[in-house]
């Protein structure tokens, strides 16, 4: 009887929906599941960040509306926190706005820029979100692939002019999802002087900022000289510091175009529980320790997987940041996770679901102890 609208019917089923349906087919069928798709940290949130909530949801003054753009202290904690670990100064007034968490704000930041028919410059593969926003917007998406013959970053010169005068938005991610691929100095520059050169939004997702590996440090876009005359950066607290359900993070960045997402949020949320902000504060004012364990312990997880499906003979290599391992499998990922998924209790991420250049490639998350990881290598050896 009722009909989706034509923009909502451009937009596949979002991607772990359907992961999740298959996963709990498999439950009821009495299996014992190992779940290395989605990206959902199994580690706890600290206690000090859980104790900052606690207290504060009991204030009153703390139950009310929230700022839109946030508490002048977690903006104040986000600048302190970008200074700490980047060497960026931000402007919390101007610069720094709270978000429900950085999918809410990638989300929203098209409906603020994007005029019907306006292109948005979209990775391929990449976070469906960059996509689907484009499309609620009213937007046309042109999609930059990432291959591995170039370290997994878009070839900025093959955009076409026609294109690059009506793009308005270019969605970067690096540490990305899902290939884990890094980006370095020579590129970022060049991605910010693109973008200068032809007056477009660089919207950098950098929601794994800080999941660094065996010592490295991935770079912000910000730490470039002239990334904010066009550049707003993402972030979050779930994966930096264990806090997926809490929702929580932000924006920060170039002043107009801050202030640009700014007012769409101001119509379409009520901002971020200021309980929630206060849990965010002692987060990001709290040690810096507890940041480089979770990192070794991704790095642990990692070469047991890594090293397992060497020794099986697929193509991976060992990730230097995020969490999770982007492996080629050859055919169709689809097919290869249906199969682990019946024949060995496993569940990953098909590549295609991140764009058709991520056909032929899974995505294992490590996101499940180190123990559960090398069950998952036994149960792969006997399938394989």
């Amino acid at each position: 009887m009722f009909e989706l609208s034509e923009r909502m019917k451009r937009i596949p089923p979002y991607l772990f929906a359907e992961i999740d349906a298959m996963k709990k087919k498999k439950l009821a069928e009495g299996v014992k599941v190992i779940d290395l798709g989605v990206g959902d940290p199994d580690l706890p949130t600290p206690k000090h960040i859980v104790s900052a909530m606690q207290k504060a949801v009991e204030r009153a003054d703390r139950q009310k509306y929230p700022s839109y753009e946030g508490m002048l202290e977690f903006r104040e904690s986000v600048s302190e926190f970008y200074k700490r670990r980047k060497g960026i100064n931000l402007d919390p007034q101007k610069e720094v706005i709270a978000l429900i968490g950085s999918k809410e704000g990638i989300a929203h930041l098209p409906l603020a820029f994007v005029n019907e028919g306006d292109y948005v410059l979209v990775p391929d593969p990449g976070y469906p979100v960059y996509y689907a926003s484009t499309v609620m917007a009213g937007g046309r998406a042109f999609f930059m692939p990432l291959n591995a013959e170039n370290s997994f970053l878009p070839d900025l010169e093959a955009i076409p002019e026609d294109v690059r005068k009506k793009a308005k938005i270019m969605f970067l991610n690096y540490p990305n999802n899902p290939t884990s691929a890094i980006a370095e100095k020579d590129f970022i520059k060049s991605a910010v002087d693109f973008c200068i050169d032809n007056k477009i939004i660089l919207a950098h997702d950098y929601a794994y900022g800080e999941i660094g590996l065996d010592g490295y440090r991935p770079k912000s876009f910000l730490e470039n000289k002239n990334a904010f005359e066009v550049t707003i950066e993402f972030n979050s607290l779930s994966k930096t510091y264990n806090m997926t359900g809490w929702r929580i993070g932000f924006a920060c960045g170039n002043e107009e175009i801050v202030k640009g997402l700014l007012k769409v949020k101001t119509n379409v949320d009520s901002g971020v529980f200021e309980a929630v902000q206060e849990a965010g504060i002692a987060a990001l004012r709290g040690s810096d320790e507890f940041i480089d364990e979770n990192c070794r312990i991704y790095a642990e997880r990692r070469d047991i997987l890594v090293d397992g499906l060497k020794n099986l003979g697929f193509a991976v290599e060992k990730p230097k940041a995020t969490f999770y391992v982007w492996c080629r499998v050859g055919g169709s990922s689809i097919e290869f996770v249906k199969r682990i998924l019946d024949g060995a209790g496993i569940v990953a991420t098909p590549g295609i679901g991140f764009g058709k250049n991520g056909e032929g490639y899974v995505r294992f998350a490590l996101t499940r102890s180190k123990e559960v990881i090398a069950e998952a290598i036994k149960r792969l050896e006997r399938l394989f």
